[in-house]
């Protein structure tokens, strides 16, 4: 796995770097230090945000990175610079060693911005980062080119504001590399990245971050009773896993609060017996991208200090077609004991997070978040870069849409028309259209949202009618979703998961 970029800080800009970028607003093109307004949109450049344009004379390639209007501020200020410094990580990837100004950007310095430099710093290197990631990994020893290794970035000769920015650059480095380890995870081929394999990794990274990490394996499974798990699992020649990873905030006492974090680990999904076509099964390595993306987010929280208890469970397993694989019919119990009908093979998410969401409600948490690549009737009503997001608690959902938002996480473009607004549902249980008399306790739902839902929320409840946990159902989202959820701190990043799994 390749390392991310270096980011660093310095006063003036280094004798090494072979290109800059120099930052412009949208309707201050005039105002570009070294450029006239006509020779920028000469270049086609109108300063929108996350617009390019490089100037080469030979010696060094100075890159106009656009934020969009001046009058930004606050979360869409943060989110114009991250996704700048993403674009310009992007064009000079060929570059070894850059440099990115931050210096004479007064508006920094104006309370009315709401982005004080620290956080601008961080901004920028998740964009930075972000924008240079690349997966080699699988590619032949001589197709792999050297490229970006580090950035720097420029602040001007103020001590405090290199302090600041050095705060903000270890915080959007930790977010950053997080991200790109849950990105590794999701670009690995699933007959690469096993349940085992897969287990071995998140303990790894947990181990080093500071977390306590707990692997169950198909003996201790089945002793713990995830039924679930064990089934959707019949099916496959790999053993599964089920991952427990727990933070303590330094001082932590009885009365902190716990959060609890579910993500779907789908390592790979044939559909089962209920087979799904070839071509829908190219994505499905990608099926465990809500695990990727919770053990992402775990091994950011030391780094950050976030100031909750956080415990995550992530179940890990294929889901594929033997003579042993379980059928539509068939019956199992879960953890809680309740009995449950398989109606669909090809919906195995749900009964692997219901085992997940049991174990996560009793850590009696203030809340729970699940991630999972869960349906592809997301991707069909909100398409690949908005997240679907479900709840039983109206509150707790504005709060991860807020996080979500706060983090630069693509949301809806625009006031939706209808009853929801666009990406959000309430989670209810209780669908007679959708669920037929079944002839266990009760029947795994169909696929398609919001029915994938309400078999996970069952899940975690002692009783079906009570509320017992809140649920997140992202597109391309994932660990920085934790930003105000985790305690007001922010906690990671975007990864590329997919919803086209079921």
């Amino acid at each position: 796995m390749a390392d991310p970029i270096d980011v660093k800080v310095a006063k003036t800009t280094p004798g090494g770097a072979s290109s800059v970028a120099v930052l412009s607003h949208s309707d201050k093109l005039n105002k570009v230090s070294g450029f006239k307004k006509a020779a920028l949109e000469r270049a086609g450049f109108s300063g929108a945000v996350g617009t390019v344009a490089t100037f080469d004379d030979g010696d060094t390639a100075t890159v106009v990175v656009g934020l969009g209007p001046s009058g930004a501020t606050g979360t869409e200020l943060r989110d114009a610079l991250r996704r700048g410094a993403a674009a310009f990580a992007r064009s000079v990837l060929k570059h070894k060693r850059v440099a990115f100004e931050l210096d004479g950007l007064a508006w920094l310095a104006d309370e009315r911005s709401e982005v004080s430099l620290d956080a601008a710093a961080r901004a920028v290197t998740e964009g930075l980062v972000l924008g240079a990631y690349r997966f080699d990994d699988m590619r032949s020893a001589d197709k792999i080119k050297a490229g970006l290794a580090a950035v720097t970035l420029v602040v001007g000769d103020d001590n405090a504001a290199v302090r600041a920015a050095r705060a903000g650059v270890a915080a959007g480095a930790a977010v950053a590399s997080a991200v790109t380890f849950a990105r590794d995870l999701v670009n690995t081929p699933g007959g690469t990245l096993t349940a085992p394999e897969f287990a071995d990794r998140a303990a790894s990274r947990a181990t080093d971050a500071g977390l306590t990490a707990e692997v169950l394996d198909l003996a201790a499974i089945k002793e713990e009773r995830l039924g679930g798990l064990v089934a959707v699992n019949q099916g496959s020649a790999i053993e599964p896993r089920l991952v427990k990873l727990s933070y303590e905030p330094e001082g932590a006492d009885d009365d902190t609060p716990t959060i609890a974090l579910v993500g779907k680990g789908i390592t790979f999904d044939s559909g089962g017996l209920s087979l799904k076509p070839a071509a829908s099964m190219m994505d499905m390595k990608d099926d465990m991208g809500g695990a990727a993306a919770v053990i992402g987010a775990m091994s950011a929280l030391p780094a950050l200090g976030v100031d909750v208890r956080v415990v995550s469970f992530t179940p890990m397993t294929d889901n594929m077609v033997s003579g042993q694989a379980q059928r539509p019919g068939d019956v199992y119990t879960a953890r809680n004991g309740t009995t449950v009908e398989v109606l669909n093979t090809d919906a195995e998410g749900r009964l692997v997070l219901g085992e997940a969401l049991v174990l996560a409600s009793e850590e009696e948490p203030a809340a729970i978040v699940d991630l999972a690549t869960l349906t592809g009737a997301c991707l069909v009503a909100l398409g690949d870069r908005i997240a679907g997001l479900m709840s039983n608690d109206d509150a707790f959902r504005a709060q991860v849409a807020e996080a979500a938002a706060s983090a630069g996480e693509r949301g809806p473009p625009r006031k939706p028309r209808g009853l929801f607004p666009a990406g959000h549902r309430p989670l209810r249980v209780g669908n007679p259209d959708r669920l037929p008399p079944p002839a266990a306790s009760t029947v795994q739902p169909l696929p398609g949202a919001p029915s994938p839902g309400l078999l996970p929320d069952r899940g975690g409840r002692d009783d079906p009618g009570d509320g017992g946990c809140s649920r997140s159902q992202p597109a391309r989202s994932g660990p920085r979703l934790g930003r105000h959820s985790l305690g007001g701190r922010r906690v990671a990043g975007r990864i590329p998961t997919c919803d086209r799994a079921h």
